[in-house]
């Protein structure tokens, strides 16, 4: 299961005077994360810190992670623990600190940069990527009906259709689940649909949170 955020977000958060600027970035490579890294600290010159978290690859092959100057531990880490928590990748998360005078501790500091990762990741929502591939159906007529009412049971969407001098139906499936639903298929029309295969795609989904990892 691959999972990202759905869409790039900026979440900020004063803590004791010091403002924290936390943005996340859907990344496909290390020289994407490393742009929008150099771009951040761009944006944000006059700032004290810039540390960094990222994820890539569908298990989170790549980790890396900055404290941006401070004390060891305190940043990066726990911001990269935190796009693990979520079981995120393919993301790049900056934090931007403003220093406001008041020294956060170890403590202090770790709740801020993990927390400010926690509460953009929870104000933007993740996606699923599901891989998909395309299923060309042809029939008679006179199974249509029967197939349409499958398909809504599924809750498969029919992407096209063609009526001439046979019924022409394409319809996208999850890949993981194209073995049991063509098994279905036989066995409803006793092998009486031609099948074949198409192109693949991905889609996004909206993250079940009840969902295990």
């Amino acid at each position: 299961m691959v999972i990202t955020i759905k869409d790039d977000v900026s979440y900020e958060v004063e803590i004791k005077k010091s403002r924290f600027i936390c943005q996340l970035k859907r990344v496909t490579s290390q020289e994407d994360a490393r742009a929008f890294i150099a771009a951040v600290k761009k944006e944000h010159r006059l700032a004290n810190h810039h540390c960094t978290a990222y994820t890539l690859g569908e298990h989170q092959e790549i980790q890396r992670s900055s404290d941006g100057g401070e004390p060891s531990g305190t940043a990066g880490v726990p911001m990269l623990e935190m796009l693990k928590k979520y079981g995120i990748t393919n993301v790049c998360a900056v934090v931007t600190r403003y220093f406001g005078g008041i020294k956060l501790g170890s403590g202090g500091l770790i709740r801020a940069y993990a927390g400010s990762v926690n509460e953009a990741i929870k104000t933007v929502g993740r996606v699923v990527l599901v891989e998909q591939i395309a299923l060309h159906l042809e029939l008679e007529y006179a199974q249509f009906d029967r197939l349409q009412h499958l398909l809504q049971v599924e809750k498969i969407p029919i992407v096209k259709s063609d009526f001439s001098s046979v019924v022409t139906v394409e319809i996208f499936i999850d890949e993981s689940a194209q073995t049991s639903f063509l098994s279905v298929l036989t066995e409803k029309f006793a092998g009486k649909i031609k099948i074949t295969t198409g192109i693949k795609h991905r889609v996004e989904v909206d993250f079940d949170p009840s969902a295990p990892l």
